[in-house]
């Protein structure tokens, strides 16, 4: 069922709203998918705060239009399933890790700060560690030094009581 004007004036405000706040956009093929899969891909998206929605390649143009995003419209050819996230690697790790275990959804191109991704560049952009994976190693180095400090005090401590017991 075809949209009317009003609806598809909706639909590119939607998606232009997600679009003002996004880092990222993700494109991929999705012909094929069981809807169950789909279904499965939508959640995963959710809880990583992706936006995923299959579009119109016309109103997503539109939408794009005027972005930093307007080089990705050229990729925009196809039945295509837009991942849209403010998380600069989410969007493509949502993709990237449901691609891997269905063969029917192809990564096609991507958009990130202002360039153009092909399908190797998307992957990379996937395999860098997610923003709460990156907080918890920095917290990690953070407490390094505290912990060792805190350990050689503790040694020197035991150390200290033991000479005074003998």
């Amino acid at each position: 069922m075809s949209l009317n004007l009003d609806d598809k004036k909706a639909v590119v405000a939607e998606v232009s709203a997600q679009v003002a706040n996004a880092q990222t956009i993700i494109v991929a093929e999705y012909a094929g998918i069981a809807v169950g899969n789909l279904t499965t891909l939508r959640a995963k998206a959710r809880e990583s705060g992706v936006y995923l929605r299959v579009l119109k390649n016309t109103l997503a143009r539109r939408a794009v239009a005027d972005t930093s995003f307007a080089g990705l419209s050229d990729q925009m050819i196809g039945p295509l399933i837009y991942s849209i996230s403010a998380d600069p690697v989410a969007a493509a790790k949502v993709l990237a890790d449901f691609a891997k275990t269905n063969d029917k959804l192809v990564l096609k191109a991507g958009s990130y700060a202002g360039k153009v991704l092909d399908k190797a560049g998307v992957q990379a952009l996937a395999s860098i560690p997610g923003r709460e994976e990156l907080l918890a190693r920095l917290v990690g180095v953070m407490q390094a030094p505290v912990s060792g400090f805190a350990v050689v005090l503790g040694a020197l401590a035991k150390k200290r009581e033991e000479e005074a017991a003998a």
